[in-house]
């Protein structure tokens, strides 16, 4: 058996406190963010992404942000992927980002909802062309019979569209997670982590320390 109880790390690298965070959590969340990804943290846009279905049923994945500003963060999906059947059912969600090498976590909750058209698309022409016809292939969540079977389904799609640009697929975009509370999570030693949460209110952010 694998003996889990023992392991332990000490978390030392930084502190966080009430009077040196941002006035609101996007400024806070952009400055950690920027020295994620400056330590070259892998992957540091992925972040865990909490949906539920309308029975409760809860599911967690990993997707990246896109698109980050003050009015929330943005992913992209199939809209017929289990995600968005579950967002469109509750869309109540959490995510999460977890920068381990800076021994840090970020927690949102809050609601999700679609962006406008003009906005996946112009994020979809950024993509690149393999990656357009990635997004035309996968049948999201969808059960297969086999990679060959995808394979193939890439070939027809690069047929068909090679003559021109690829078109956005109507069934294809991006959602936005609106917050409402967002705490940001630095290790400290003997497990008395530092714990900030901003809390949403009347428009306003209020600033409080949580208990580790």
């Amino acid at each position: 058996m694998l003996d889990l109880q023992s392991m332990r790390i000490e978390y030392k690298r930084a502190r966080l406190d009430e009077d040196s965070v941002e006035c609101t959590p996007f400024l806070q969340f952009e400055k950690w963010f920027k020295e994620a990804k400056n330590a070259m943290s892998p992957e540091p846009n992925a972040m865990l992404l909490a949906t539920s279905s309308a029975d409760n049923i809860p599911n967690i994945r990993a997707v990246l942000l896109k698109i980050f500003d003050e009015k929330g963060f943005v992913f992209f999906t199939n809209y017929n992927s289990d995600k968005a059947k579950e967002v469109e059912a509750n869309p109540n969600v959490a995510a999460e980002f977890l920068w381990l090498d800076l021994e840090r976590q970020v927690r949102i909750i809050g609601r999700c909802e679609k962006i406008s058209q003009a906005e996946s698309l112009s994020y979809f022409m950024k993509r690149s062309r393999d990656s357009q016809i990635g997004t035309w292939v996968s049948d999201q969540s969808s059960i297969i019979s086999s990679r060959k079977l995808l394979a193939m389904q890439i070939e027809k799609i690069k047929a068909r569209f090679k003559d021109g640009d690829i078109p956005l697929p109507d069934f294809w975009g991006g959602y936005r997670i609106i917050p409402n509370k967002i705490e940001f999570w630095q290790g400290r030693e003997s497990r008395l982590h530092d714990r900030i949460l901003y809390t949403k209110e009347n428009d306003e952010w209020r600033i409080s320390r949580l208990a580790p």
